[in-house]
């Protein structure tokens, strides 16, 4: 079974989007720290494609598309914004660098690829998707 919203770009659309996955995962019998950790990966996703592919304008929307298949959990974001947004590979910074320079941000995708079993970005045609999955055991 699967389940879909579209959301416009801006940032008060987040708490929407995490009710919407935590309310899919809910009846599926999972730990709440599986649930959580979905929640937090999807939610990190599209706050970047709301910030920084299409820089809150709320004129451009993205799709999510939730779907349960056997044991896994995939998760599609589609971005119809007029940008292609693929950021690059995702190596586990230096936290310990980080702290020293006093850094902010900037470790949210390190934190997504932890959480989920494959990330994914990729065009499709003129748009950005990126898909998320996690085995479910």
């Amino acid at each position: 079974m699967k389940s879909v919203l579209r959301i416009a770009c801006s940032r008060r659309h987040l708490q929407q989007v995490r009710d919407f996955v935590r309310n899919y995962l809910s009846s599926r019998q999972l730990s709440e720290v599986t649930v959580n950790q979905v929640v937090l990966a999807v939610d990190e996703v599209v706050a970047n494609f709301i910030i920084h592919a299409n820089g809150e304008d709320e004129n451009q929307f993205l799709d999510l598309e939730l779907a349960i298949n056997e044991h896994d959990l995939n998760v599609e974001i589609a971005d119809h914004g007029d940008t292609i947004f693929l950021p690059g590979a995702h190596q586990s910074p230096d936290l310990r660098d980080y702290i020293r320079q006093g850094r902010k941000g900037g470790m949210g995708m390190t934190l997504v690829n932890r959480l989920m079993d494959r990330v994914e970005f990729f065009t499709r045609g003129n748009h950005t998707v990126c898909h998320l999955s996690k085995h479910l055991a």
